[in-house]
Parts: structure tokens; C-alpha cells; sequence
């Protein structure tokens, strides 16, 4: 008995087509579970452990009446770096920033005075200090799987906002 016959089949049973595709399916399946994804820590990320990492994030021109009053100092902030969600983290501090207006004096020098507008009592500028975990890796600090640096965009989401801030700051905490 020959090992292929004249349909192209083995031992005159299985096609060679349907032992190749079967061979595809199988090293699809074990490397899907051998190979890990883009979403899980590689080895290196587990081995560096977590660290506290601060990071300040800048809110230019907030539209709210009165933006303490929904954002809360303590709570728990969704965000999401890079368009990539990271989760929770923690908001430890708001600044709220002044609302100022430049104005030339006649000797040439600029002061800044309070904005009299009465449409800037609702534009509101907060500096936010939330802290995550992550690593540091020889590039900087990682939040989930995504690199933190100054003027990295990051999305924040509550109960009752959602925002954009820049990233002014980043601490990694020992």
C-alpha cells in the first residue's frame, strides 16, 4: 500500500488537505494558550513588583458651576491613558488654579488681575493628583500596560463627569 494514492489521500483514507488543516488548528490552539497576549504581564513586568506612582494631571477650562462638588478629594477615579483603560485610581488632592486676565500698565510692564467676566465663573482650571500602581521599567513608571510621562492625555472618569487632563507631573514613590 503506497503512503499517498492517486487523490492525493494517506493510506487511501485521510486527504492531505484535512491532516494539514488540522495541523494549523492545533498550533493555533496551543499557542494561543502557551504564547502570552499583549494583555497579561510578560515575566519581567511581575518580577519588578508594584509601586505607587503620583501622577498630577492639568484640566484647562472645565465647564462646571462648581467642579468641588462633583469632584471629590478620596474617591476613586476611572481613567484611561492613551485610550487604553488602566482603572481605578485614587484622587488625592485638587487645586483649583486662578482665573486671571493680563492687562499692559502704562510703564510697559503686565499684571494679572481676577477674570471679570461672567461667563469665566463656570471655566474652571484644577491641577489633580491621582495615584496608581504600577512598575518602573528603563523607559519610566507603566500604569497597567502603558507608559506615563509628562503630556501623555488621560481620560477621567466619575459618577458624575467625564474629562480630559495633560500629565504636568509623574512621582514614583518608594
Amino acid at each position: 500500500m503506497a503512503l499517498l494514492d492517486k487523490k492525493g489521500r494517506l493510506f487511501g483514507k485521510i486527504s492531505i488537505l484535512d491532516v494539514g488543516l488540522a495541523c494549523i488548528i492545533l498550533l493555533v490552539i496551543v499557542g494561543g494558550f502557551l504564547v502570552p497576549g499583549r494583555s497579561g504581564q510578560s515575566a519581567v513586568q511581575a518580577q519588578l513588583g508594584t509601586k505607587s506612582v503620583e501622577v498630577d494631571a492639568i484640566v484647562i477650562g472645565l465647564n462646571a458651576s462648581k467642579p468641588t462638588d462633583i469632584i471629590k478629594e478620596g474617591e476613586k477615579v476611572s481613567i484611561i491613558i492613551r485610550n487604553q483603560p488602566y482603572g481605578e485610581t485614587q484622587l488625592l488632592k485638587i487645586q483649583q488654579l486662578p482665573k486671571t486676565v493680563t492687562a499692559s500698565q502704562p510703564d510697559g510692564t503686565v499684571k494679572a488681575f481676577p477674570d471679570p467676566r461672567p461667563e469665566s465663573k463656570y471655566s474652571n482650571n484644577l491641577v489633580l493628583t491621582l495615584e496608581g500602581k504600577g512598575h518602573l521599567t528603563a523607559d519610566g513608571p507603566v500604569l497597567g500596560n502603558v507608559p506615563v510621562k509628562v503630556g501623555v492625555p488621560i481620560d477621567l472618569d466619575g459618577k458624575l463627569y467625564s474629562f480630559r487632563a495633560s500629565v504636568v507631573a509623574v512621582r514614583v514613590k518608594e
